[in-house]
């Protein structure tokens, strides 16, 4: 089984982001996010929907 919830920093190696960028995406309301107190954690399935809407096609 798969890891299903990921910290902003383990966050930011799956979307080979810098983790301010993960942050931004988190404050700016790009992605969603779980919140455990102090906590910020990401679910793989919002980071895959994310990448999902990012793609584009050139022509």
């Amino acid at each position: 089984m798969s890891k299903r919830l990921y910290t902003i920093k383990e966050a930011a190696v799956y979307l080979g982001r810098p983790v301010w960028g993960i942050r931004s995406l988190i404050w700016d309301g790009k992605i969603r996010y779980i919140q455990d107190g102090r906590k910020y954690y990401l679910d793989v399935k919002d980071m895959d929907a994310y990448i999902e809407t990012q793609k584009r096609i050139f022509t």
